[in-house]
């Protein structure tokens, strides 16, 4: 049997815990993966007991409190708190999503959050997404065309308009890639789902001109053909689009294109 020595700093510790001052109905438990590559210390998990009555009712909510009252150690990406720029995206409950749109109501028992799986750790919930924009700059995300610019603007007809729907709403969160098996063993040439449903925005847009090339480029055993259709990818996504149907349309066309 093959054994596999893990890194001196992957065994994750139970860390302290924190309690509420007062007792109160709205106290929760909150379990938060906590870990500084810098003292090469273990991973911890770190309890914090909150009252979720005095903030929002989001999981960033009660994040934003315990780093300005409990810890201002706690590290995270946040910005919008609208579900719109993908900062706050997290390991919440066993499920990749965003903080600021998940309720704490709707878990039961202790809330665990953890960053997202299967990515570099740069500090607590903040992971190194440094590949994945680097994938999603290779697929050109732009309008790409041969044709003379028009004197005021690209016109699409409503039908061509439509096709977008489902496409451009993604915020390149990260949840549906640090989701998939596949991306997980093959992030390094796999492109993933959420930089492949980028690249089927633009292959599905009437107004660009390089559908052709981009299907060529995408025409791969790894860039593409790694997805097994796992469909963890459209399970979680927090927008509720679905990258997989963008990677099978993908396919799709390119066995179309001969």
């Amino acid at each position: 049997m093959a054994k596999f020595k893990l890194p001196a700093d992957s065994v994750v510790q139970a860390g302290k815990t924190v309690k509420s001052v007062k007792r109160s109905r709205g106290n929760r438990q909150f379990e938060i993966y906590r870990f500084d590559p810098e003292t090469q210390d273990n991973p911890q998990l770190n309890r914090y007991e909150i009252d979720v009555g005095e903030c929002g009712p989001m999981v960033l909510d009660v994040l934003i409190k315990i780093k300005n009252e409990v810890d201002p150690s706690l590290t995270f990406r946040r910005s919008c708190r609208e579900g719109i720029c993908g900062s706050c995206a997290m390991n919440i409950d066993g499920t990749n999503t965003l903080a600021c749109t998940k309720p704490v109501a709707d878990i039961n028992g202790t809330v665990k959050i953890y960053p997202l799986p299967h990515q570099p750790v740069l500090k607590d919930l903040v992971v190194d997404l440094t590949r994945l924009y680097r994938q999603h700059a290779s697929v050109e995300p732009w309008i790409k065309r041969q044709s003379p610019e028009p004197e005021r603007e690209y016109l699409q007809t409503p039908k061509q308009r439509e096709k977008l729907d489902g496409l451009y709403e993604c915020i390149l969160c990260a949840c549906c890639s640090t989701a998939c098996p596949s991306y997980w063993w093959n992030g390094d040439q796999y492109l993933g789902p959420a930089v492949l449903l980028q690249a089927y925005r633009w292959i599905a847009d009437s107004r660009d001109e390089a559908r052709d090339e981009r299907l060529g480029a995408l025409n791969d055993t790894f860039k593409l053909y790694r997805c097994h259709t796992i469909m963890n990818c459209t399970s979680t996504c927090p927008k509720g689009l679905n990258p997989a149907r963008a990677i099978a349309e993908i396919k799709k066309a390119i066995i179309n294109n001969g």
